[in-house]
């Protein structure tokens, strides 16, 4: 049991891009379901749009990385008001519905073959990434030392990817403190005492829904990144998958989805790596290559299980969260 390498390839994930595109997108469940209240499954709807917008504005229509940038934070604003203005007057519940609904309807419209031609149907985009490329300034060549050893571009990749976590951490930690953050956790706490104050409940969701909607766009072109865009990738599981890192994390902090997703991709890794070593070891005669790839998710899920168990707030959160999840 090679011990080195698989500490080394969890060890790897604390700083992956795709580690970034988690937080960055349960930041945004944050907004929704940690301070306003709103059940939002589909975030993967989000990072959808943002990874299809970003990849067919620059391969179809030749826009430059900020153009493609706008357009997928367009499109996304689009999908909040059309998820928004039918169920956001409504019971909390009708939004979840719809929602998750609406991811799956997005995700399958990027996999039909009538726009093949654009989309690329179930084979994805790929071919996107040189006009990021062209922005990096670290000349070429491989840097690090150990795990964290990398070429310039997955360096450039992950420097603007955490400085993107960053930045929108402290943005949001900034306006959860003004008077705008204080009415939606108002409205998460008692919405008929929000709306008695005189404020536009409905507005306010509006606005939120949109914001935590942006997150998971940026979210999405960070994800897309590293690999082809491919519609697979934004099934239901991934929404369930940030869930899990928020609760994990502390549902209505800035630091809580950060460090979850953190917590949840080392763990993933390690007992993915373990398993696949113990079966080639023989400890798993029981068991196939395939089946050992599932139990890595039995067992993060058995460990988040016991963090949730023995500090059921999230490892950021306090009581008064907990409270207000159940």
């Amino acid at each position: 049991m090679d011990w080195g390498a698989i500490f080394s390839n969890a060890a790897v994930e604390l700083i992956s891009p795709t580690t970034a595109a988690y937080a960055l997108a349960a930041l945004g469940l944050a907004v929704h379901f940690g301070y306003t209240g709103l059940l939002n499954f589909g975030q993967a709807g989000f990072m959808a749009l943002g990874a299809y917008g970003y990849a067919i504005s620059i391969l179809t229509f030749g826009f430059p990385v900020w153009g493609a940038v706008l357009v997928g934070i367009g499109a996304s604003v689009v999908f909040a008001l059309i998820l928004g203005i039918p169920t956001l007057r409504l019971r909390a519940d009708y939004l979840a519905i719809v929602t998750i609904a609406a991811a799956e309807i997005v995700r399958l419209l990027f996999t039909t073959n009538s726009f093949a031609s654009v989309t690329g149907s179930a084979n994805g985009l790929s071919g996107y990434k040189l006009g990021f490329a062209a922005l990096n300034p670290i000349p070429e060549g491989t840097y690090g030392f150990g795990p964290f050893e990398n070429n310039a571009y997955d360096w450039w990749l992950r420097i603007v990817a955490w400085t993107a976590v960053v930045l929108i951490a402290l943005f949001t930690w900034q306006v959860m403190r003004s008077p705008w953050g204080r009415v939606i956790k108002g409205i998460r706490e008692d919405e008929d005492a929000v709306r008695a104050l005189g404020k536009n409940v409905y507005a306010y969701k509006m606005q939120s829904l949109i914001l935590g909607g942006v997150y998971g766009t940026l979210a999405g072109m960070i994800f897309a990144l590293p690999r082809a865009v491919v519609p697979s990738n934004y099934q239901t599981s991934l929404t369930f998958f940030i869930y899990a890192i928020l609760l994990l994390g502390g549902a209505a902090t800035i630091l809580g989805p950060i460090i979850g997703s953190m917590i949840f991709w080392v763990l993933l890794s390690f007992f993915s790596g373990f398993i696949a070593r113990a079966v080639e070891a023989g400890w798993l005669p029981f068991m196939t290559n395939i089946q050992a790839g599932q139990l890595r998710f039995i067992l993060v899920g058995v460990a988040i299980m016991l963090i949730v168990i023995f500090r059921p707030q999230g490892i950021f959160g306090n009581k008064k969260e907990l409270a207000f999840v159940h």
